[in-house]
Order: structure tokens, then C-alpha cells, then sequence
């Protein structure tokens, strides 16, 4: 018994110290952490982004009557999607590639909408990282989507 009452009298003077141990803790292992955890839904939130206005661009641009009105539908249903998301709409890169080609080969390419043609819409969505600077845009998304229009539309 005349231990414990000792070993109790040496502890008494460690008082408080469970509270700053807790803060430090909190300090050098919770901020980080949630910072990572704004980070990765950051970079969730422009891929399911790209990915949503890759769709929606593309339904517009297969139901479109001309290449001239896809093209402005496509731009307007892509900037919709990603609104929907929170990214900022201003990043937004709409692209063409050929059926089967990747969208590295989007740009050099647009659809003439003829009946049944294929080809690929391609969306890049910069992605901004919280509490990172304006000019780190290195992070982009990417969503592509397969359209096959119609063969079977009315001359």
C-alpha cells in the first residue's frame, strides 16, 4: 500500500499533461489528415465531374440536328455537369477523338453527325486543391464517352 501512495505522490505532479499530450496529437496527426481527406474528395469530385459532363456533353452531341448546334449543346450540357459537382465550369476542356482512339487523339478530330457515325467526346476538368496555389493546375480528370448516333433519322 505504501507503494501505491508513493507512486501516486510521483504522478501528482503530471497533472494536465494528458490534455497538452492530446493536443499535440491532435495537432500533428488530425490536421494532416483531414487535409488529405479535402484533397482526395477534391480530386473525386472533378473525376466524377469530368466523367458526368463526358455523358452529358455526348447525349447532346449525338442528338443534335448539325455539328455547329452539338458543339454548342455539348459545351453547355458539359459546364452544366460540372456545375453540378462544385467545380469551377471555367476548366472545362470538351474534345472529339475518332471511335476507338483514346481521347490523347481529341482535338484533331469533329464529328460530321452523320447516321451512324461513332466517335468519342473527351472532358478535362482541372482539379484545384484546397489551400494550394492558383497556378498548380497540373491535376486534371478526364472523362470520356462513346457515342454512336442514330442510323435511322429522318432526311
Amino acid at each position: 500500500m505504501r507503494w501505491a501512495r508513493a507512486r501516486l505522490g510521483l504522478l501528482a505532479g503530471e497533472r494536465g499533461s494528458a490534455l497538452v499530450e492530446f493536443v499535440f496529437i491532435a495537432v500533428v496527426v488530425f490536421v494532416p489528415l483531414v487535409y488529405v481527406l479535402a484533397g482526395f474528395s477534391a480530386v473525386q469530385r472533378g473525376v466524377f465531374a469530368s466523367t458526368a459532363a463526358a455523358r452529358e456533353a455526348g447525349r447532346a452531341m449525338g442528338t443534335a440536328p448539325d455539328p455547329v448546334t452539338g458543339a454548342a449543346r455539348a459545351q453547355a450540357a458539359a459546364r452544366l455537369a460540372v456545375q453540378d459537382q462544385s467545380v469551377d465550369a471555367g476548366d472545362v476542356v470538351v474534345g472529339y477523338a475518332p471511335a476507338g482512339a483514346g481521347c490523347d487523339a481529341a482535338g484533331g478530330y469533329a464529328p460530321t453527325l452523320t447516321p451512324g457515325e461513332e466517335f468519342t467526346i473527351c472532358v478535362t476538368v482541372t482539379v484545384r486543391i484546397p489551400l494550394l496555389p492558383e497556378f498548380v493546375d497540373a491535376n486534371t480528370a478526364t472523362g470520356e464517352f462513346a457515342v454512336e448516333r442514330d442510323r435511322y433519322v429522318d432526311a
